[in-house]
């Protein structure tokens, strides 16, 4: 554990610890909550079949996410080092899972995730201005993400921090004024209304909201790829990843109270856009409802793409550092103090993306390896027990129950995926498999050559 509590330390070529508390809260919540939850409100409410199911599913999901954020909180403070789930697997002892870990990360999830937002942000941008479309909309995308995020990111961790710490609080402002004013105007007679005809009932609805919730909440512990900047990360971390879940179970079941209370279920359930059916039922308001909604989701996007910019390629920096990456992305800005090519070549590879045709199709493709990657990632708690002088500094309450709680979530998570899409599953693992033990295979190969200690 040694290695990861060194860095951060000042020494030459490695990253500085300048982040505080808020900025990590900020991290977590920031890139937590993005433009999804516009639409999946909608998609828990289809699953749940009535008002009072589908708030209930939001408590219950959030419940569940917080046996991972406190195993990922005492893993992190035993590992308090860049590279989040790539970190976790390396101490564990497994670089060959470490190095998958990190390649599907890099090629299956993070670039193409930038690609999704930046063209999502694009489009809610061309809400204000008309006649962008098309091409105009691609290159607006590659705008934001070369221009803005990838600029702030690579000068400083410091701004980047402050920049999403400010559009967070806003993003949380903007969210507390909608739905304080939505469930002023809501009809409390709605949230008790029986289910729409046809929709299940009873354990089984329940179910089938709490596991609709899911991806509505994944993603909370994304600050642990940052721990190696972090002040006092064995206390800081842990106090984050606690903040992080309660304040995002609050500002979804609010937002999930609001949203039934103010649209009819059968409406609620075929909607595309519910956040902006419902707030168009607010007196007054409700006439500019699709500008307000807009804005927010502006806001929205902004503090997630800003927050997964500045996290994910601390990923394949780490991996650098340890001859399993190109080298170029290990390298640290001799003046800006981030590893800067990481960022860039990170955002360089996302932009390609964004011509692509179909991205969102692209990382559907890998929901299963995300998910075999989670369950394997919680485990590696397992292994980091039994190894001589495990002694982080912050330690998970009842830990064993709360590492099967992890697994187990994310397994049953697993299994429905495959029988949902079996061939597209078994296709994503053939491919992370054929590609990545080679790849990692090469790197060890070349760290023997040059005498790299594994």
């Amino acid at each position: 554990m040694d290695k990861g509590k060194e860095q951060g330390n000042g020494q030459p070529g490695e990253l500085k610890r300048k982040l505080g508390l808020g900025a990590v809260v900020s991290l977590g919540v920031g890139t937590v909550i993005g433009s999804g939850i516009f639409s999946s409100v909608g998609e828990v409410a289809a699953a749940s079949g009535c008002a009072a199911i589908t708030i209930l599913a939001f408590i219950i999901g959030g419940i569940i996410m917080i046996p991972q954020n406190m195993v990922a909180a005492e893993i992190t403070a035993a590992c308090p080092d860049d590279g989040g789930f790539y970190v976790w697997f390396r101490e564990a002892g497994s670089r060959p899972l470490a190095f998958l870990c990190g390649w599907t990360t890099f090629w299956g999830g993070d670039p193409p995730s930038y690609s999704i937002m930046a063209l999502a942000l694009a489009d809610y941008i061309a809400f204000f201005i008309p006649g962008i479309a098309g091409i105009g909309i691609k290159l607006l995308a590659t705008a934001l993400i070369v221009v803005v995020f990838m600029a702030i990111n690579m000068r400083s961790v410091e701004v980047g921090g402050r920049f999403l710490t400010f559009m967070t609080s806003f993003k949380m402002l903007l969210f507390a004024l909608l739905i304080g004013v939505g469930l002023f105007s809501m009809n409390k007679t709605m949230i008790s209304a029986p289910a729409v005809e046809g929709a299940a009932t009873g354990f089984k609805a329940l179910l089938a909201g709490v596991s609709a919730t899911t991806w509505s909440y994944a993603g909370m512990a994304t600050a642990c790829s940052m721990a190696g900047e972090v002040k006092d990360p064995e206390k800081t971390i842990p106090k984050a990843l606690i903040i992080t879940v309660f304040v995002i179970i609050a500002i979804y079941t609010s937002l999930a109270a609001a949203v039934t209370g103010l649209l009819p279920m059968k409406q609620l359930v075929s909607s595309s856009a519910p956040v902006a059916e419902a707030a168009a039922q607010i007196p007054v308001i409700g006439s500019a409802a699709g500008v307000i909604t807009a804005f927010i989701a502006i806001v929205v996007i902004i503090a997630s793409l800003h927050g997964t910019i500045m996290c994910q390629p601390r990923i394949e920096y780490a991996m650098a550092k340890d001859g399993l990456f190109f080298r170029k992305f290990a390298e640290i800005h001799p003046k800006w103090e981030t590893p800067a090519n990481s960022i860039m070549y990170s955002c360089a590879v996302s932009i390609i993306l964004v011509f692509a045709a179909d991205i969102g199709a692209l990382m559907g493709f890998f929901s299963f390896v995300a998910l075999c990657k989670n369950a394997l990632s919680f485990a590696t708690m397992f292994s980091l027990h039994k190894k001589p002088g495990y002694d982080p500094s912050w330690k998970c309450p009842s830990w064993l129950l709360m590492t099967i709680l992890s697994v187990g979530a994310n397994v049953i998570l697993l299994v429905s995926t495959f029988l949902w899409a079996p061939y597209k599953s078994l296709f994503s693992a053939f491919v992370v498999v054929a590609t990545g033990l080679p790849a990692y295979y090469f790197w060890e190969g070349k760290n023997k050559k040059e005498g790299r200690a594994a």
